[in-house]
């Protein structure tokens, strides 16, 4: 599932670069002798190896111009533990081990000598430690502004528990020569007494330790661009006593000498961060023979830890320093070769379903066996010890899309979906990929809707990097609406999950300090507390449907007080669809946006109005201005999504524009398409989200031309389907008055409110049509005349030429009579007058009466 794409093989990078300085003879050599040491800040790989004369050699690989650097030859050869280069490549740490016997056994030799070597060029040697004990170095990398850097600042890290900070200054001789000012006289600081494991975080340059004089207490240094440093943070951890019975070195490169003198001490810790204001411990559980492997993860950024316990069915107990941590920033990896590959999700523990746990044949890490020696470096990276590759760890595409069409565990899809959207995209091809998924299963699964979650998670993907607390307060899975969670969404086979409070952590130093992450870090621990505090955090969408219900009798009332009282709604409208990719509308695929739909608008308006006051109360940090520019996006992005999950639909199924007509009834790809559609709706009506304006016009087209009439109409009454405005003008217009479609017609006409009814017979051109615009105009004209109490005077007309249905002639004498008193009686009816109405009601008698058809 995990892919590993490499970013330096020492064999390809390095090995064949010696190859052609050195002669055939040396060659096979300095493959042997080739190791990786250390990665700098920038990327830069520090390796040594064996000259062709016997001596050792040390250079660096720039992954960015792929070329190699010689940094210092030493004139024999020696066994390199440790080593670091100053950005500026002027100076060089190098620690050295005692690997074997000397050649007499009789002088006695120090186990480690820490040298710094000036390389610029290669001139003087100091020796900084000559010690029993293992040393390991690191030059410190601040970001700074000055371009003439005279000072460098190196770290020493002793086995025998203490870390010291060396400062360097620099002087420059003869133009070019770079040299060690007073080397007899170097300032030292001693940044901790006692620690049993430390962590190097280069790219933050902080230090994590854990200080071996008290129980478990984690704690932080931060080193600062001036390179003076100071403890920010202590974390309590409840770990074993007596954790290491030897201090323990992490992202400090490797030691090739010592490593094999390590026993496994049934224990691994890691530390990871991120610039959101995360922060994840991770450490293992001493192995027990026939008991579970567990491992704990503590969210110190949310203020509690999880606790995993894993069965491994029998299998012999594995080493813990087998057990990998990796953190992809979304997720944290925990991987066991042969047994699991757990990705846990760092942003939402909610429920364990947001997190995927892989075993079997699954359970892979790329290309590594199971007897490979890796290590976890900065930037999602990972060492292979003994072939001497770096590689940066990757969630395959193709590996998860595949996993999440067969799986049969709905955790699994649930959570292999939510890694797609979340973590992978936007990649077109996989949320492509995804909608036909959807379209080839497209009824709600068991436990979750996931066109519901197809929608959410791709929203959550756009806001989650901008704020740590969003994750508290937006909508990120649907599952989180119901009061209960399945039992198939609560549970993964085999592993059990306990949850537990963290001691509160301690922030120390001066408040000036507490900028960047750590500010980031406190701020979003305050939060979490308020969370926890206050009830219902999270936005739900559903809680709208109270307002949605109350607006939308407002607008169906005649008294229209909704205008007034919802104007602002309105204009949050108007700011959604302006943000919307509504150019070129004849270009597009679905013909969708092309028309008002009071109700959506009202509906995207309304969620804009709620969603902005939720934020603004929990989160009034971001400021007014942010949030409401955040919630128009998060809207436009909603309606985005539904045309461009509706245009892949079409394009899947071929439809073109003869799919709105209505002269032909619809085939396999249109009824595939309805199905679709109405899910759709479905989901989103349970979400109570809106949908693009001329969806439901869209979607009974496709009623009328795949559904049985009575079935139509059945869809209609029970909500399913709604009677647009557009949709019935192109149907009155499109359909002839066969007795069928005249049926349908009616059918339609009858379950129209009062005011579209009249609009709509208009288009109709049916004597029944015109009998009921006769009615109304008649009815309207008459009840004007009553309200203004004239007077009607009719003149008998004398001419004897003219035939005469009495009362028929008597009512139209008086309706242009009233016509001409009144100015612009009926405006809305196009086209209708007294002589109308007495057309239509002369054709009415002869239809009645047998003597003209319809």
């Amino acid at each position: 599932m995990l892919t590993l794409r490499t970013t330096f093989d020492l064999q390809k990078d390095v090995v064949s670069h010696i190859s052609t300085k050195d002669d055939t003879a040396r060659r096979i050599k300095a493959e042997a002798d080739a190791r990786f040491l250390n990665v700098e800040k920038d990327g830069s790989v520090l390796y040594s190896w064996k000259g062709s004369t016997g001596n050792t050699r040390i250079g660096k690989y720039d992954p960015s111009t792929k070329q190699n650097k010689l940094l210092y030859t030493f004139d024999k050869e020696v066994f390199v533990s440790s080593c670091s280069v100053n950005k500026e490549e002027t100076l060089l740490a190098v620690s050295l081990s005692r690997c074997a016997k000397t050649q007499d056994g009789l002088q006695p030799i120090s186990k480690c000598r820490t040298l710094l070597i000036e390389i610029h060029p290669q001139n003087n040697i100091k020796v900084l430690k000559a010690v029993d004990c293992r040393i390991r170095v690191q030059f410190l990398d601040p970001e700074t502004e000055k371009k003439n850097v005279r000072e460098s600042h190196l770290l020493l890290f002793a086995e025998d528990g203490y870390i010291e900070q060396f400062h360097i200054f620099l002087v420059k001789q003869e133009g070019y020569r770079v040299v060690i000012q007073n080397p007899e006289r170097l300032v030292k600081d001693r940044v901790t007494e006692e620690f049993s494991w430390v962590q190097w975080d280069v790219e933050a340059q902080r230090l994590f330790y854990l200080a071996s004089g008290e129980k478990s207490m984690l704690k932080c240094v931060q080193f600062y661009p001036d390179c003076n440093f100071e403890t920010l943070f202590e974390l309590p951890l409840e770990l074993a006593t007596s954790l290491f019975t030897s201090v323990r070195f992490t992202n400090l490169g490797y030691d090739h000498y010592n490593a094999e003198e390590l026993e496994d001490e049934g224990m691994k810790l890691m530390v990871f961060t991120s610039r959101t204001g995360s922060m994840c411990v991770c450490y293992s559980h001493p192995v027990q023979v026939n008991e579970d492997f567990a491992y704990t993860i503590a969210f110190v950024h949310r203020g509690y830890r999880k606790t995993f316990s894993v069965s491994l069915q029998g299998a012999p107990a594995p080493r813990a320093r087998d057990l990998l941590f990796l953190s992809l920033d979304y997720y944290i990896v925990v991987y066991l070769p042969g047994h699991f590959l757990h990705f846990i999700n760092s942003r939402q523990q909610d429920v364990p379903c947001h997190s995927l746990f892989l075993s079997g044949a699954d359970a892979r890490l790329g290309q590594l066996g199971p007897g490979s020696v890796v290590l976890t470096l900065p930037d999602t990276k990972l060492l292979d010890v003994r072939s001497g590759m770096v590689y940066r760890a990757e969630i395959s595409h193709t590996s998860m899309l595949d996993f999440l069409c067969r799986s049969r565990l709905d955790s699994q899809r649930l959570a292999s979906l939510h890694c797609m959207l979340v973590y992978m995209s936007p990649d077109p091809e996989v949320e492509l990929r995804i909608i036909d998924w959807i379209c080839d299963d497209v009824m709600a699964l068991e436990n979750f809707d996931q066109i519901q979650e197809f929608i959410l998670a791709s929203l959550y993907r756009m806001v989650y990097q901008q704020s740590l607390s969003l994750d508290r307060v937006l909508p990120y899975s649907s599952v989180l609406e119901r009061k209960d969670l399945p039992l198939g969404l609560k549970e993964i086979p085999g592993v059990k999950c306990t949850s537990e409070l963290l001691f509160e952590p301690v922030f120390k130093g001066k408040p000036r300090h507490f900028k960047g992450y750590w500010e980031e870090l406190q701020w979003n621990m305050e939060k979490m507390k308020y969370f926890e505090a206050v009830p219902n955090p999270r936005y739900r969408t559903s809680l709208i449907q109270a307002d949605w219900s109350r607006l939308l009798a407002e607008m169906n009332s005649e008294e229209k007080k909704h205008a007034n009282n919802f104007r602002h709604i309105e204009e949050n409208t108007k700011k959604v669809l302006s943000m919307v990719d509504t150019w070129r509308l004849d270009k597009k695929v679905v013909p969708l946006f092309q028309e008002e739909d009071q109700q959506q608008r009202a509906l995207i308006g309304l969620m804009v109005d709620k969603l902005r006051e939720h934020l603004n109360r929990h989160l009034p940090r971001l400021g007014k201005k942010k949030i409401d520019v955040l919630v128009v996006n998060y809207v436009a992005k909603l309606l985005e999504l539904l045309r461009h999950m509706l245009e892949s639909v079409w394009l899947k199924y071929q439809l073109g524009p003869h799919v709105l007509s209505f002269k032909q009834k619809g085939g396999r790809a249109e009824w595939a398409v309805f199905h679709v559609m109405s899910r759709i709706l479905e989901a989103m009506k349970g979400l109570c989200l809106p949908l693009p304006p001329g969806y439901h016009t869209l979607l009974s087209v496709l009623g009328v031309r795949c559904l049985p009439r009575h079935t139509f109409l059945q869809y209609v009454d029970h909500g399913l389907l709604q009677l647009t405005e557009p949709f019935v003008s192109r149907l009155m217009t499109d359909l002839d008055n066969s007795d069928d479609n005249e049926k349908l017609k009616f059918s339609i006409m009858k379950r129209l409110p009062e005011s579209m009814e009249q609009k709509l017979f208009q288009l109709w051109d049916h004597p029944i049509s015109s009998a009921c615009i006769s009615r109304k105009y008649v009815q309207g004209l008459l009840e004007r005349q009553a309200k203004t109490k004239g007077s009607v005077f009719v003149e008998r007309s004398t001419s004897g030429l003219q035939p005469e249905f009495l009362p028929l002639t008597y009512l139209t004498k008086i309706l242009s009579n009233i016509e001409s008193q009144v100015l612009n009686p009926f405006e809305e009816q196009e086209n209708v007058d007294a002589r109308f109405v007495e057309d239509t009601a002369l054709k009415q008698t002869l239809i009645l009466l047998g003597l003209e058809e319809k």
